[in-house]
Order: structure tokens, then C-alpha cells, then sequence
């Protein structure tokens, strides 16, 4: 995996502004911070986004990859105000889940999901095997 910096460019924080790689790619659908059992983690952004996370991640090593193999996390977020007030929660949690691993990354304020409680959904690719 190479992280792709335009020359010249300011250096991205947080995230990689592209992501260069091979191997096998795992397409993970929208996630949201419920567990296996589609029980929700409360109507807190940040644990919502920490659970989210995780399923993430469950079904990347479930293909034999590791939040390292991910190349790229689309967020959907239902109050992008809320997202902004809570950003270093949802850092902490993220960090908690992806460790210091920041593939190319979009956050899209949506009206609503399809899951009434989800305040959050994400949906990811990972590249397996590079």
C-alpha cells in the first residue's frame, strides 16, 4: 500500500488524500453501531462510530485482512454539527479500533439512514495481500 501525496501539495490530517495498492479487495457494505445481534450502542455519535468501526474490521479479518488493509472509509453522518462538536471522541474511538491507520477518508452529512437509531454508517475497501 502507498499513500498518494500530490507534490506540493499540503500534507493531509487524519486521513490519506489517495491510497495506491494490490492484492485482493474487499468491498464492506455500510456499517452502523449495532452488534451482531442489530442491538445499537446507544445514541451516542462517537460509541456508534467506535461499533461501526469494529464491524468494519470483524468483516475485513473475516477475508484474512486487519484495519491495516483498508484503503479507504466512507462516513455517513446524520448532523454534521454533531460529528464537528464530537470530533475528538470519535478520534479516540477511531484510533481505539484503526490505531494511527488513516486511508483516504469522506465524510457525507446525509438526512437520515435507513436504520431510524444510526447516526453514523460506514462503508469501507480494503486491499488484502499487497
Amino acid at each position: 500500500m502507498k499513500f498518494v501525496e500530490p507534490k506540493g501539495w499540503a500534507r493531509a490530517t487524519g486521513y490519506a488524500h489517495g491510497v495506491a495498492a494490490h492484492g485482493t479487495i474487499v468491498f464492506v457494505s455500510g456499517q452502523v453501531g449495532w452488534d451482531r445481534d442489530h442491538r445499537f450502542a446507544g445514541d451516542d455519535m462517537a460509541r456508534q462510530a467506535r461499533v461501526a468501526l469494529e464491524n468494519v474490521v470483524a468483516i475485513v479479518a473475516a477475508a484474512g485482512g486487519t484495519a491495516d488493509h483498508i484503503t479507504r472509509l466512507t462516513w455517513y453522518v446524520t448532523d454534521k454539527h454533531e460529528y464537528l462538536r464530537r470530533q475528538k471522541e470519535i478520534g479516540a474511538a477511531y484510533r481505539a479500533v484503526m490505531g494511527r491507520h488513516y486511508p483516504a477518508m469522506s465524510v457525507v452529512e446525509v438526512a437520515s439512514l435507513v436504520e431510524d437509531e444510526a447516526k453514523v454508517e460506514i462503508e469501507a475497501t480494503a486491499v488484502i495481500g499487497q
